[in-house]
């Protein structure tokens, strides 16, 4: 009778070792954090004095989006209407530069996207890199998902 080869498989794990290491890591999560808020103050600065650009549109789309996972995740749950309106007046801002060929934002939008860079501030301060990492995950997901529809649409 044959005998069965009791060898098994090698699954090599999702993350690396070091990513693991630094996912899990405080000492990594500052530094990450603090240039992903750098980031977002930037690109508002930037809206605010007439010098948006797409790349910081889209720069600035991401982070609110991955804001709103972090809601959905437990991070701040009762700020997700901020995010929504965060992510109204980004709209707004596509609005005004198709209409005046400017990246501008108005005190309205303003007032609003500075609230939700509050709560991602909040957010990035107490939620692990691990978290954020999955909330990019879920962002990037919804994304696809969107971009699916539209082109059956």
């Amino acid at each position: 009778m044959p005998s069965k080869s009791r060898t098994r498989k090698h699954i090599q794990p999702a993350m690396s070792p070091l990513l693991r290491a630094l996912t899990y890591s405080r000492a990594a999560h500052k530094p990450v954090t603090k240039a992903m808020l750098l980031q977002c103050y930037t690109a508002l600065d930037a809206f605010r004095r007439g010098y948006g650009s797409l790349e910081l549109f889209s720069t600035l789309s991401r982070q609110l989006l991955v804001a709103r996972e972090l809601c959905r995740l437990g991070h701040q749950p009762y700020a997700l209407a901020d995010m929504e309106a965060a992510h109204a007046a980004m709209m707004r801002i596509v609005a005004v530069e198709k209409e005046e060929s400017t990246w501008l934002i108005g005190d309205t939008e303003y007032a609003q996207l500075c609230v939700a860079l509050e709560i991602i501030d909040e957010q990035l301060s107490t939620a692990s890199l691990g978290d954020i990492a999955k909330a990019e995950a879920q962002m990037l997901e919804g994304v696809l998902r969107s971009a699916r529809k539209l082109a059956i649409a």
